[in-house]
């Protein structure tokens, strides 16, 4: 694709970039009021009801307590315990880190039936305009999807756009888990597609993860499908700066701190969720083994040495992908820093041969796919590098999958 065919996109982010500022001021002087205003969340609710509860005369542990010490709690129990819980507080305990995978699960098919419940209902609520009870279809209908049978939920958030999570895999005997962290435009409605599904959360999940058991079926691993941050919507204010990558750098620390075991973990940043993925770098735990981004805007630096992490720094992009030309800068905290794969960065660049554009990286039978489950399964020496000069596996070992 030539730069003629994204002049619009370019345009766009350009003059967002010229007005952001301006927006900002506004966002901040005007939406305060309205926030602190609102009804407590279905989230905050079960929490608030898990603060107020006990168990057998016990009182329950703070719900933002380290993984461990909730880990500790839940193991305390015995399983018709944990499981009164899981019904008394489905929102609080399907999004409790440090609460068992399982469990967690449970809890968010039981809090989804209720959800798709209340939206069957507002479908045929005649207070509602018609666009509204469409939007309540709509919602009723991916609250089914995510409840077939062997889905597993790992985080679920009905509020406002929502938020989710879905595994793919064995969390608890994984040896190695990947993350896929999207970008822009990532919802509860979009988390899933049928029209270009690889470019969803749970198409590339669920490709990522059948091509590094084709690439080891004896590998164990895990991939998680991670939405369970408040993406931009659109080339909007929210995508020219890191708030919202600043606001999810948190979230995707505690997922990484609250996984079960010791597994390695390898982040799939796309997009803006590169941004993400930079922002929460320098604080992520060493079981972080490799941050591979592609179609990246930046990630607030200047270059892979100043993320401060010991894991491996990864990126590609293909050659028609209109990414290329948003300017890569960052000024007075507009735009994302310089280009990932430029030499300047110093990532290891890939290639995304066959990825066709922004948002093909995750297609069967690329080279991009190809090389992020090489990377899953732990294979580095078998990854294809973009430039025959580049230095992409430099000091890498052999590599195994486990």
């Amino acid at each position: 694709m030539t730069s003629f065919d994204t002049t619009p996109q370019l345009n766009v982010w350009r003059a967002l970039l010229a007005l952001a500022v301006v927006f900002v001021m506004l966002a901040t002087s005007g939406w305060t009021a309205l926030h602190s205003h609102r009804a407590p969340s279905p989230l905050q609710a079960s929490r608030s009801a898990w603060e107020h509860g006990s168990l057998a005369g016990r009182k329950l542990p703070d719900p933002d307590s380290a993984p461990g010490l909730l880990t500790h709690f839940f193991g305390s129990l015995d399983a018709q315990q944990r499981s009164e819980l899981a019904h008394r507080y489905p929102l609080a305990v399907g999004n409790m880190n440090g609460a068992p995978v399982t469990l967690r699960y449970s809890a968010n098919r039981l809090a989804l039936k209720h959800e798709r419940s209340v939206e069957r209902k507002r479908m045929h609520d005649n207070r509602l305009s018609s666009l509204g009870q469409y939007d309540a279809g709509r919602r009723m209908h991916r609250y089914d999807a995510l409840m077939d049978k062997g889905r597993k939920i790992l985080a679920f958030d009905p509020n406002g756009s929502g938020r989710v999570a879905e595994v793919f895999g064995d969390l608890d005997t994984a040896r190695r888990v990947s993350v896929v962290v999207p970008g822009v435009d990532t919802d509860l409605l979009t988390f899933q597609r049928t029209y270009k599904q690889y470019s969803a959360p749970v198409g590339m999940a669920g490709s990522l993860y059948r091509a590094e058991r084709d690439a080891d079926p004896a590998a164990r691993t895990a991939v998680i499908a991670w939405a369970d941050y408040t993406a931009p919507s659109g080339l909007g204010i929210d995508s020219a700066t890191a708030m919202r990558a600043e606001e999810g750098a948190v979230r995707l620390n505690a997922l990484v701190r609250a996984l079960p075991g010791s597994s390695e973990v390898a982040l799939y940043c796309h997009s803006y969720g590169s941004v993400l993925c930079g922002v929460a770098a320098s604080s992520l735990p060493s079981r972080v083994s490799d941050i591979a981004v592609a179609g990246s805007p930046g990630m607030r630096t200047a270059k892979a040495a100043n993320l401060h992490t010991g894991a491996r720094v990864w990126a590609m992009r293909d050659a028609d992908d209109w990414i290329q030309d948003v300017p890569h800068m960052e000024l007075g905290g507009l735009g994302h820093g310089a280009d990932p794969v430029s030499k300047g960065f110093g990532a290891r660049v890939l290639s995304a041969e066959g990825a066709k554009g922004h948002a093909g990286y995750f297609e069967p039978g690329t080279e991009s796919l190809r090389n992020f489950a090489e990377i899953g399964i732990g294979a580095y020496r078998a990854v294809s590098c973009a430039r025959d000069d580049d230095a992409c596996r430099t000091g890498l070992s052999a590599g195994a999958s486990v």
